[in-house]
């Protein structure tokens, strides 16, 4: 055993179609696969030796779709993974997968390898909201890959949903949940969409029949009734689990803990640093094979400061439903944090958006649906408080 732990993401930028709602980087020509596994394996090989005091306790398969890839492709990015990292035995190791994408053989032997975690994306069980996504399968494609999972070995399954789209109602996101937590599937995530910029659903947002911002928050405060009522705790904002299945690797990014991406658009928070390679997978793979053969490789690449620390970890692990603990934030960094957001605290807790319980501060319902706002609003502030703390004049 080492002294630190450490989860991996590696992104799969491929796709039979782009999505109009999503602006994750991706493309639909896989030509290049196989020299995207090597280049993603060569990365691992960079990164072995500073990982070598870490076990790696999450890895997670993101896209882009993951399931697209051939079981061989995987595979090798597997074993990648084994050679380089030193990887727990109860390691969680999550794909995400496509419902059109995935058969059965496929699932067995990535089972076999070690992947024990399926986050599958369903978004709905209507097949017209479906299409509204553009989404390339049918609620039956879901069915039958979700039975074809659980036949090869999969006892932890994540369902993806989403409300607020074009011409749902209440009704019908409700029959969405009904359906899916018939199924008993062990976690849920449910987003709200959002129209990004730059995405086709951007160019067309003034003809989309959304539903308006009381339908959605109607949509949200029942899905956090109806899942509670049904055995699936709140653990954050838009994330929901039977007893012990919360999502280990996500948990790593709310609680400021290591991870590494691996792939173009993949971000890391190691050694201290923030950096993530741009999204341009040709550069990436060239870059691979030739170290510094591509200027400029990273989007970004700084050192956390101290205030910048406590800021990361405030907004972070308020989308937890556990919030702040104030003893433990103030053994990280020395100062209390009732004293540094008090005003804020206040403010909110009068009007039900945050509740403090023991020694935690954790947002209510109501504050998680607007949560963006308020966070928004607690760090447009005390920037002088927090660079005086990074300096040592305030203690």
């Amino acid at each position: 055993m080492t002294d630190k732990t450490l989860g991996l993401y590696i992104h799969f930028p491929f796709c039979q179609s782009k999505c109009p709602y999503c602006d994750f980087y991706s493309i639909t020509d896989s030509s290049c696969a196989d020299r995207y596994v090597n280049a993603i394996v060569l990365q691992m090989q960079d990164y072995a030796k500073a990982a070598s005091r870490h076990d790696v306790d999450s890895i997670f398969f993101g896209g882009g779709t993951p399931s697209m890839l051939s079981t061989k492709q995987l595979l090798k990015v597997i074993d990648g993974i084994y050679d380089n990292f030193n990887v727990c035995g109860d390691a969680e190791f999550t794909i995400e997968a496509n419902p059109a994408t995935l058969k059965t053989a496929s699932l067995r032997k990535l089972r076999h390898a070690g992947v024990n975690r399926l986050s599958i994306g369903l978004q709905s069980a209507n097949d017209d909201e479906l299409r509204a996504l553009g989404r390339i399968h049918t609620y039956a494609d879901f069915e039958e890959s979700y039975r074809i999972a659980r036949k090869a070995g999969f006892d932890n399954i994540s369902i993806d949903l989403m409300y607020g789209i074009p011409n749902q109602t209440p009704e019908s996101f409700a029959n969405t949940l009904r359906t899916v937590t018939a199924l008993r599937p062990e976690h849920i995530s449910v987003y709200g969409l959002k129209i990004e910029e730059g995405t086709p659903f951007d160019e067309r947002k003034d003809t989309l029949a959304l539903p308006d911002e009381d339908t959605e928050c109607k949509m949200y405060f029942d899905t956090v009734e109806y899942l509670s009522s049904k055995g699936y705790a709140q653990y954050e904002i838009s994330n929901f689990s039977k007893p012990g299945h919360q999502c280990v690797h996500n948990l790593r990014y709310w609680n400021c803990e290591e991870y590494i991406g691996f792939g173009p658009g993949a971000h890391s928070y190691f050694g201290n640093r923030r950096f993530a390679y741009k999204k341009n997978i040709s550069d990436y793979v060239k870059n691979m094979e030739m170290p510094g053969s591509v200027p400029d490789i990273l989007s970004e690449n700084y050192e956390i400061k101290d205030n910048e620390r406590i800021g990361e970890y405030v907004m972070l692990r308020m989308r937890l439903s556990e919030g702040v603990d104030t003893e433990f934030f103030a053994a990280a960094f020395g100062i209390d944090f009732e004293r540094l957001f008090g005003k804020y605290l206040e403010k909110y807790e009068k009007n039900g958006f945050v509740r403090k319980k023991d020694r935690s501060w954790s947002f209510t319902p109501k504050g998680m649906y607007v949560s963006n706002y308020i966070l928004s609003s607690m760090f447009d502030f005390d920037s002088d408080i927090l660079s005086g703390i990074a300096n040592g004049t305030d203690k």
